[in-house]
This record gives structure tokens, sequence and C-alpha cells, in this order.
């Protein structure tokens, strides 16, 4: 596998478990864990996942009875709050904790995976921000959750936009394009998040959400050096993550997990 290790991420190798990580992050590694799962042999959650995750939550030197996940990831902008071990959650999209020995689980294939972490109050959330997700503003809604939940100062969450869909493959018809461009026109000049496509029939767009979710998180005070992304695209990339825009009905998952210790 090639390597993705780039100035925001790290490219884990342990055994046959690969993963991605964030170097902000690591700073905190005493008290959080987290990774964002490769392709691989022991890296396909669909199949044998109870085992699958054991094995990568020893490697990551996290309790695999405080994993929590969400049963079906519905595209909304609901965000939960997890207070104890072995909840149950589904038709939900983000999950938000503070209790120790707890991680929050999710499954990506091109959406935006949305992690925080509060390292004065050690609040931690993970956000499934799709495209429907973005337009509802999921991300920023989590990150108002959790400066309500549990105190957190704007100025003190960490925000990281994991890997995913970018510009360059993001490619939409005129309907989704409106969508777009009436729900976010307050932001400014459209054209920094709207591109059009060269074609001779139907017109065609290309979208950067990325773009969308950072100014989202800024709009709120969270001050821009405290938003990282990881510049990494899934359909790029497709070799090493799974990737819906270029395998379809065939693309697996890639999982993102951030616990805290």
């Amino acid at each position: 596998m090639q390597d993705l290790s780039n100035e925001t991420m790290l490219h884990v190798k342990k055994g046959d478990i690969e993963y991605l990580q964030f170097r902000k992050l690591l700073e905190y590694q005493d008290k959080v864990e987290h990774c964002y799962t490769l392709k691989g042999q022991n890296n396909d959650y669909a199949k044998e996942e109870a085992n699958n995750y054991t094995a990568l939550y020893k490697v990551m030197n996290l309790d695999i009875e405080g994993f929590t996940k969400i049963e079906h990831q519905a595209h909304s902008d609901i965000v939960e709050v997890v207070r104890k071990k072995q909840e149950f959650h589904t038709n939900i999209d983000g999950l938000l904790t503070n209790k120790r020995g707890i991680s929050l689980s999710l499954r990506f294939a091109d959406c935006t995976p949305i992690l925080f972490y509060a390292p004065l109050k050690n609040a931690i959330g993970n956000i499934h921000s799709g495209w429907r997700g973005t337009v509802q503003k999921i991300g920023q809604k989590a990150a108002i959750k959790m400066m309500q939940e549990y105190g957190v100062n704007k100025e003190d969450i960490l925000c990281f936009l994991g890997p995913c869909i970018g510009k360059c493959h993001f490619e939409v018809g005129e309907d989704v394009k409106e969508i777009f461009e009436n729900t976010f026109s307050y932001l400014g000049n459209s054209e920094k998040f709207i591109a059009k496509g060269e074609y001779k029939e139907e017109q065609k767009y290309f979208i950067d959400t990325t773009f969308i979710n950072r100014k989202l998180l800024e709009e709120i005070g969270i001050p821009s050096s405290h938003i990282i992304e990881s510049n990494i695209c899934t359909v790029c990339n497709s070799e090493q993550m799974h990737s819906y825009r270029a395998e379809k009905e065939k693309a697996g998952r890639n999982t993102a997990i951030i616990g805290l210790k």
C-alpha cells in the first residue's frame, strides 16, 4: 500500500492492520485515541465485525466494552450523547461523550467524518456528514451541542475533517447544485465551493463540502487554526479506502473511531 501520510495525517501500519491518524490529535494520545481505517485483510469491518474490532481495539489500547456505534446512519442532522457503555443508537448521525472508557464509531464511504476533541473538558464527538448532512449543518449543530452539554468554549474545540470525496470528484447535477447554492449563498461567493464542469450536454458541477464544513464551524466561532483537514480524497485513493462513488454497491465502509481512555 502507498503511504498516505501528509502534513496533517499519519499512515499507521501495525501488522495486518492499517489506519490513518491526525498528527494534531496524536498530541493528546494520553487521553484520547482515534483512527480512520483503510482497506485490507483485517480492515474489512463488514465481515467478522466483532473479531476485527477486537483486534483493532487491542492495537489502539481501547476497551472493546466501551465500543459505541450507530446501528443505522440516516443522513440526518441528529446527534446524541452517550452516557454509558453498551448504549444503543440508530437513525442518527452523530455521537458525543465525555465518559472515559467509551469510544464512538461511525462508518464512511465518501461522506465526511468530523471528529471533535475539547481538551479542557475532555469531551469528544464523531459525526457522519454526507452531502445531505452538510446541507443540514450537522457538524455545526454537533459543535453547538457539545458546547451546551459540556460547557465547552468554542475556542477550546479541535475539529478534524477526515478523508472524504473531494471537490475533484463530487460531481452533481443542477438539482443538488441548487440545494447547495440556495442553502449556502450567505457564505459569499459560491464559486469558492461550486465549480462548473465542462460538458456539451447536461450541465454538471463540482462541490467542495470540506470547504463548506470548515466555514460552518468558523461561523460559530471555532478558530480556523483549530479546524484540521485530512487533505485526502476517498475517490482518488479508492484502492486503499472504500468509496461509494468509485465502487458503487460493491463499496465497503471505512470506520472512524475516537475514544476516551
